[in-house]
């Protein structure tokens, strides 16, 4: 982050609160006494403001300010844009559906961090996050899962970047290779509402359902890997380097090993894959024979339900490590029979739900076997241990 004096404070104006200020760097609490002690009041947000009343009393507040802020050693530093606030409002109101505008300021330079854990963008947001000073950002949220974040763009006498926050307790959001690039936003609301509409938000769409595909396809060949040796282990009685087994009695406890791992994992189809399955359309796509699968991967999904909803209760209770293991593999023997319908139609899955794509054309030819969605290099940028915003 490119250093920034040990206090400022930050003014711009609101239509609905006057003139509006922010105290920001490592000694913050200086600017917060000075706007104070010049008659600021704290507003919804954790912003300071007056009210621009008459130009004689503006001038009367001014002069404080000026004088309060020299004595408690805090810079002035006036915006050219309105209130963060404000246009954050602004723009929600004029995205479709129906959006909320929550205003987060990060008085502390350190604050800032917290958001790297989830910022999911692969663009100029995140690097201002990581390199620049980021007083505050604005919170879209459309009430579907969606977050979105918006910031002044730092650098520029003008404009805003937006990019997207994680969902869906997506972890390990940083060098994630699916993350949509954050978009940079003119000053006027009805056209950066456009931008947002008709290029970020079908971006982001695109982004979160290739990234829900890649989980679900990296879950199966996971437990593919351990079931197929597995299979191998039970139909030949040897281990996978060639040394026979000492006792066929070690079977049933292999399959409760397999069982409590496949368990961890699956547990991830059954997340995700249900809204990748609800957008396919066989019927479009040069493979319509593929219904039958997906039918039989719904069923499949249908029948854990009881099974995910017994392991979410246990999730919520205290357990001793071993009676966890003891329940996932009950768990994983309880679906198994899912499980391996999974295994069996994954293929005509991944196409299908490559095909389904929102906003895209269906594909002209099969998928690659496995993984296939395309995995850009990360930035060169050194992973950040911050908390969850």
């Amino acid at each position: 982050m490119s250093p920034a004096p040990h206090t400022q404070i930050i003014l711009s104006t609101s239509r609905a609160n006057g003139l509006v200020a922010v105290p920001y760097g490592e000694e913050h609490l200086r600017g917060a006494h000075a706007l104070e002690e010049a008659g600021f009041q704290r507003i919804p947000g954790g912003a300071f403001a007056v009210p621009l009343t008459d130009g004689a009393a503006t001038r009367q507040m001014a002069s404080a300010l000026v004088h309060r802020a020299h004595e408690h050693g805090a810079t002035i530093t006036t915006s050219l844009r309105p209130f963060l606030g404000d246009f954050g409002e602004d723009l929600a109101a004029r995205l479709p559906g129906t959006w909320s505008a929550r205003l987060e300021l990060y008085y502390n330079p350190l604050v800032q961090e917290d958001l790297i854990g989830s910022l999911w963008d692969s663009g100029d947001l995140l690097q201002a996050v990581l390199h620049e000073a980021v007083p505050g950002a604005v919170v879209l949220t459309n009430g579907t899962g969606t977050e979105l974040a918006l910031i002044e763009r730092p650098g520029h006498g003008g404009g805003y970047l937006l990019g997207a926050f994680a969902t869906e307790e997506f972890e390990d959001n940083w060098e994630e290779p699916n993350a949509p690039r954050s978009i940079a936003l003119p000053g006027e609301p009805d056209l950066a509402a456009r931008a947002v509409t008709t290029t970020f938000l079908p971006a982001y769409s695109r982004a979160l359902h290739h990234r829900r595909l890649d989980t679900v396809l990296r879950a199966l060949e996971r437990i593919r890997a351990e079931y197929e040796t597995l299979q191998t282990i039970k139909a030949s009685g040897r281990y996978s380097d060639g040394v026979p087994l000492a006792d066929a009695r070690m079977i049933p406890e292999m399959e409760r090993t397999f069982a409590d791992y496949a368990w961890l994992s699956f547990r991830d189809v059954l997340e995700y894959a249900p809204v990748l399955l609800s957008r396919c359309r066989p019927a479009a796509t040069p493979w319509p024979h593929d219904a039958a699968a997906l039918d039989r991967l719904r069923a499949a999904l249908a029948d854990s339900q009881g099974t995910r909803n017994e392991d979410k209760e246990l999730r919520g209770t205290l357990f001793s490590v071993g009676g966890w293991k003891q329940a996932r593999s009950h768990f994983g023997l309880a679906t198994l029979p899912a499980i391996e319908t999974w295994l069996t139609d994954s293929e005509a899955f991944e196409r299908q739900a490559r095909a389904a794509v929102p906003g895209g054309p269906v594909a002209l030819s099969a998928p690659s076997p496995r993984l296939l969605t395309a995995r850009p290099a990360p930035p060169a940028v050194p992973r950040s241990s911050a908390a969850h915003r």
